[in-house]
């Protein structure tokens, strides 16, 4: 190997706790296809579909969850409208989705059924091109890519900051929540898209097909993981830190916040919409609820929970905070939002550093102990 790739393979790789977790990340995207589709129904050793399917929407929220932490752990900017980017990608890819069912739906139509059942004639102008694979997946970043670039442009110009910007951001993902429900839109109204047949012809509702989702999930995040990684340790990633600890400072060293934010904002929004379009065929649906204000006030408690300015940290409070969640709506449905804001305050009180502050906490603690003795 050329040794002018060495130093960044180095910066990507790390120490042997990051190759630990990469590890365990690769070899989850290897063991679970076996357990699922090599060992039989019924042993001890299985693994259904359905824990496929949770384990890949968990998969996906590990993805907002490290998108959130570069832009609020790294660079100190508070979105509360993450869950917009996340929706666009789904509806982006969904659109191709919805275009692979044919003629299958209940009208025999090449229209979608909620279009029939609206008297639409034809597809609106923008869903053009959007019945090739390709285009989707360029949709999938440009539209969530595009939004975000407009509206940071704007918003950091200008100068907002703070609270004032995490309220701008709610208000944007609630203004594009009115507006998808409404039928007129084209894009499926309340009910959003659904039932979904085929993924380039081959059929979704197929255990092959869902591990080959979970698989590409999963190694998605790796990647993602390794981009941030590489990010953050980089000339670039120690100006957002500035930024994020004194962005006066940095502005009278010579430096333009506006360009570090506006692109950090820019592909943290896209991280998002990659994140939202291999959700949406592994849950089977996306709708404008998947906008609504309390999830991307939910994507912020995952970073803080697990640990802001950790990259790994948000990922373990995403797979917390959703299995409580599953759990809660379970057993106690009307406490859950209670519980929710609860952990948010005990957590930015009690747990500034998160889970993985906790964890590090623990561990010196211990260290201490044993050289006591």
């Amino acid at each position: 190997m050329s040794s002018r790739y060495q130093p960044m393979l180095l910066r990507l790789m790390g120490n042997s706790r990051w190759r630990g977790y990469a590890a365990a990340i690769f070899f989850l995207c290897i063991l679970m296809p076996v357990l699922n589709l090599v060992v039989p129904p019924g042993n001890l050793l299985h693994v259904s579909d359905f824990t496929i399917s949770i384990g890949g929407k968990m998969l996906c929220y590990a993805m907002v969850a490290l998108a959130m932490d570069l832009i609020w752990g790294y660079t100190g900017i508070l979105s509360l409208g993450h869950g917009v980017f996340f929706a666009m990608g789904g509806y982006a890819f969904g659109m191709y989705l919805m275009r692979q069912i044919g003629t299958d739906g209940s009208y025999h139509s090449n229209l979608p059924d909620f279009m029939v059942f609206l008297d639409w004639k034809a597809y609106p102008w923008y869903w053009t091109g959007t019945s090739h694979f390709l285009f989707a997946l360029l949709l999938v970043v440009l539209v969530p890519g595009l939004l975000a670039l407009v509206f940071g442009w704007f918003a950091f110009r200008s100068r907002i900051k703070g609270v004032y910007f995490s309220i701008i951001t709610q208000a944007m993902t609630y203004a594009f929540m009115l507006l998808f429900f409404r039928n007129e839109t084209g894009f499926g109204g309340n009910n959003g898209f659904t039932d979904f047949r085929r993924i380039l012809g081959i059929p979704i509702a197929t255990s092959e097909m869902r591990m080959t989702l979970f698989a590409l999930s999963g190694l998605t995040l790796l990647a993602m993981l390794w981009m941030s990684r590489y990010i953050v340790d980089s000339k670039f990633g120690r100006v957002l830190t500035a930024i994020r600890d004194a962005e006066s400072r940095v502005m009278f060293s010579g430096y333009n916040p506006l360009h570090y934010k506006l692109a950090i904002w820019t592909l943290s929004a896209m991280m998002c919409g990659v994140a939202g379009a291999l959700y949406v065929p592994q849950v089977g649906i996306i709708n404008p609820s998947e906008m609504s204000t309390s999830n991307s006030i939910e994507i912020a408690i995952w970073a803080a929970v697990g640990g802001r300015g950790t990259l790994i940290g948000p990922l373990l409070g995403a797979g917390f905070v959703t299995a409580a969640k599953s759990w809660f709506t379970a057993s106690f449905p009307e406490y859950w939002l209670y519980f929710l804001g609860l952990l948010f305050i005990l957590s930015t009180l009690f747990l500034p550093e998160g889970m993985i502050g906790l964890f590090r906490k623990l561990m010196e603690k211990r260290k201490l102990m044993g050289k006591s003795r």
